[in-house]
């Protein structure tokens, strides 16, 4: 008979998102035509730019012709937009080759698939609370993970120490689910340490764009040898609404080497062999992402998703509870009041106010009593959940 992997054995019984949905389509059963508040998961509510939308049109004018017709492209990235992701890093004083940057269909997926680099043996350093992915992706390969707890005593924002025993860093900043975002000063701390210990940081950047504050690092490789110990993945879903549409991209140095191979040849050889690449189409619309004009009309649409987060900022400080992101993170972590969990939470605010959000014990331990807000949703409903928060905890 034939052997599987019994390691899918060990995930918990159903994901985080599944149990929401479940739980709000039985509210809905219950309470037909109510309109829900959704502040849960994190998608997008504002449609593509203008420049992308003409874009993808343009690219999908050049498939009608033979002579503009693109079959495979390459599997790591047509040339243009790669060039176009390295010269957006230069504009930010980051300099990369083209070579160096990956075109991919997200971060979600990457940050799967990059695991391939990795033998089984090196251990994984998740920082919790964390995005459920980190730890079900090593778990189905059977990978030991090491969990580092964080909470209201660092600002979810621990720092490393020799104690730590593992080879993959996982570091998200700002940070899924509670929108802390680390130092220049705390994210060289946990460079030095990678370089001292040989480890790999995969530094999740999904959501640079909301920073605010300019002294913060947007990418890893603003920091003094990131070089040697860092691989980037970033996504153009939070940033440009791509979240249906599906593009991201990986930065991996030719610098970086463990035990006399090159991380960045190894994953040239893994994408041209397990993929055919992303479709012109997406290539074309993402590169109309980082256009003067697409920067400038993308800038609008995140100016109105930190919009929603004072909104829902301003309720918190009206009610006096803790909370942490939204400045310049995507999401708002907030405490949950008196003592309550985070499922309790989370059924009281369906049941009491409609209001749709996401239990912090779902990012692992260190986020029982802690409750998630995503900021992407629609500018009405988040103002009218701020309101109703207010009524209901003030």
């Amino acid at each position: 008979m034939i052997e599987l992997n019994r390691h899918y054995a060990e995930l918990k019984d159903s994901y985080l998102f599944y149990n929401i949905a479940q739980k709000t389509k039985a509210y809905l059963a219950a309470h037909p035509g109510t309109h829900l508040l959704r502040l849960g998961i994190g998608d997008v509510s504002q449609p593509l730019c203008p420049a992308v939308i003409d874009a993808l049109h343009e690219a999908v004018n050049d498939q009608a012709a033979k002579d503009t017709f693109h079959g495979y492209m390459p599997e790591c990235g047509a040339p243009f937009l790669r060039e176009t992701i390295a010269a957006h890093y230069k504009k930010r004083g980051v300099e990369l080759g083209a070579d160096e940057v990956f075109v991919s269909s997200g971060a979600s997926d990457e940050l799967g698939d990059i695991l391939d680099l990795f033998d089984r043996s090196a251990a994984a350093m998740v920082i919790e609370p964390a995005y459920p992915a980190y730890v079900d992706a090593n778990v189905m390969a059977g990978r030991r993970i090491v969990h580092l707890s964080s909470g209201r005593e660092n600002g979810f924002l621990p720092s490393p120490d020799e104690s730590i025993d593992a080879d993959i860093l996982y570091i998200c900043s700002p940070n899924n689910p509670t929108g802390a975002v680390f130092t220049r000063e705390q994210l060289q701390a946990w460079v030095d340490f990678a370089n001292r210990r040989g480890a790999v940081i995969l530094f999740d950047a999904a959501y640079e764009a909301y920073i605010e504050d300019e002294t913060l690092p947007h990418s890893i490789f603003e920091l003094e040898g990131a070089r040697t110990c860092a691989i980037e993945i970033c996504s153009l879903s939070k940033t440009a609404g791509f979240t249906g549409t599906r593009l991201g991209y990986t930065v991996i140095p030719n610098t970086l080497e463990r035990g006399g191979l090159h991380l960045n040849a190894m994953w040239v050889r893994n994408r041209t062999t397990k993929t055919n690449g992303i479709s012109y189409i997406l290539q074309k619309g993402g590169a109309a992402a980082f256009t003067d004009e697409g920067r400038a009309q993308i800038k609008e649409q995140i100016a109105l998703y930190k919009r929603n987060a004072k909104t829902l900022t301003d309720a918190l400080d009206r009610i006096g509870l803790w909370y942490c992101g939204g400045h310049n993170a995507p999401y708002v972590w907030l405490h949950c009041p008196d003592g309550t969990d985070s499922w309790t939470f989370f059924d009281f605010l369906l049941r009491e106010a409609q209001i749709v959000g996401t239990p912090g014990a779902g990012f692992g331990e260190c986020g029982e009593g802690f409750f998630r807000f995503s900021t992407f949703g629609d500018p009405d409903d988040t103002a009218e959940a701020a309101r109703r928060l207010t009524a209901l905890l003030r």
